[in-house]
C-alpha cells in the first residue's frame, strides 16, 4: 500500500478525507505566534488609495503561482524580493488547502509585508473561506504535505500526527490561527472594496470594522464564530456577484458599496474560467482565475491606478 493511500484510509478512518494526489513535499518551517505573545494589529478597515495597487486572487498552496503574480505586478524581482518601491499588494484569501506550499506561503508573505513596509509599499493579506474552514477543523481539501508540514503541533492522541498536528495549529487560539487572526478579511482602499467572496447589503451595514472584528474574535480563541460569518451570505463565502449576476443581484451590489462609500468591488473564491472578469458595469472584478497548479489557470492580477482598473497578463 503507497504512503499516499495509507494516509487516506487513516483520515477516513478520523472522519476527515482529503482526495487531492500530492505533489513533490519540501520540509519548511513557519514563523509562529505563541500564546502567550500579543497578536499583531489588524490592518486599518479603511486606508486611502495608494499609486497604485494590485490584487491577487486565491493561490491554494502553490508557492510558484503566487510568485508569478507578484512578479507580473511588479512587486518583486528574480530572487523573489521586494522591488515594487511604494506599491500596495491586496491578495485576497484562500492561500490555504490544494496545494503543499501552505507554510512556505504564509513565510514568504510575512517576509514581503515586512521587506514592503520598508520600501514605503504594503501587502495586505484577507482572510478567505478556506483559512475558515481549517480553523473549523475542516480538511476535506488538505494534500499530503499539508498535513506533514504541521505535524510538529501535533498534540498527544489518537489518529494520523499530521491530523492531529494540524488540529492543534489551525484550531481557534492555536498558533496558526493565532496568526491568520492578524488578517483583515475584508478592506476599503481609496474607494475600491477587497473581500475574498463579497459583501451583500446586510453585512455592509454591520461595517468593515465588525465584520474584521468578528473573525479576529474567532480565530483568536476569543469568542465563538459569529452569525455574520457563517453561511452563504457571509463575506468569505457568498457568490452572488461572481455567477453572472442579474439586474437584481447587481442592485444588491450597488447598494452595498453605497453603503461602503465605495465605487467598486474586488472579490477571489469562485474561479473564472476566462479569466479576471468585471460584471455590473464595473461595479466588481472577479479576480479568481484558478492560478493555483490544483486549477491549472493563467497567472492574471487587477492593477488599480487611480481611476484607471485594467487586467495585466
Amino acid at each position: 500500500m503507497t504512503r499516499w493511500l495509507a494516509l487516506v484510509l487513516s483520515l477516513a478512518l478520523t472522519g476527515c478525507t482529503s482526495t487531492e494526489p500530492p505533489r513533490a513535499h519540501r520540509t519548511r518551517h513557519a514563523s509562529t505566534v505563541r500564546a502567550s505573545e500579543p497578536i499583531a494589529a489588524l490592518p486599518p478597515s479603511t486606508l486611502p488609495a495608494p499609486a497604485r495597487l494590485v490584487a491577487i486572487g486565491d493561490v491554494h498552496g502553490d508557492l510558484d503561482a503566487l510568485l508569478g503574480a507578484l512578479r507580473l505586478g511588479g512587486a518583486i524581482g528574480p530572487d523573489g524580493h521586494w522591488t515594487g518601491g511604494s506599491l500596495w499588494v491586496v491578495q485576497t484569501g484562500d492561500v490555504l488547502d490544494r496545494g503543499d506550499d501552505e507554510e512556505a506561503i504564509l513565510d514568504r508573505l510575512d517576509a514581503l509585508e515586512r521587506e514592503a513596509q520598508d520600501a514605503g509599499g504594503r501587502v495586505i493579506v484577507l482572510n478567505g473561506n478556506h483559512e475558515l474552514m481549517n480553523a473549523q477543523g475542516d480538511f476535506r481539501y488538505v494534500t499530503e504535505g499539508g498535513f506533514e508540514d504541521f505535524a510538529e503541533y501535533a498534540r498527544p492522541g489518537s489518529g494520523p500526527r499530521g491530523v492531529r498536528g494540524r488540529t492543534a495549529a489551525f484550531a481557534p487560539g492555536g498558533p496558526i490561527a493565532r496568526r491568520l487572526a492578524a488578517h483583515a478579511t475584508a478592506i476599503r482602499v481609496g474607494d475600491t472594496v477587497l473581500v475574498h467572496g463579497g459583501i451583500t447589503p446586510s453585512a455592509a451595514r454591520l461595517g468593515l470594522d465588525r465584520i474584521n472584528g468578528d473573525m479576529r474574535t474567532f480565530l483568536s480563541g476569543a469568542g465563538p464564530l459569529a452569525a455574520s460569518l457563517s453561511g452563504e451570505e457571509s463575506p468569505v463565502w457568498h457568490r452572488g456577484y461572481a455567477l453572472d449576476p442579474d439586474a437584481t443581484v447587481c442592485a444588491e451590489l450597488a447598494s452595498a458599496l453605497e453603503i461602503l462609500s465605495a465605487r467598486r468591488m474586488v472579490v477571489g473564491h469562485t474561479v473564472q474560467p476566462a479569466g479576471i472578469s468585471s460584471a455590473c458595469d464595473d461595479r466588481v472584478y472577479r479576480i479568481d482565475v484558478g492560478l493555483a497548479d490544483h486549477y491549472g489557470g493563467p497567472t492574471e492580477v487587477l492593477e488599480i491606478q487611480g481611476d484607471r482598473v485594467q487586467i495585466l497578463r
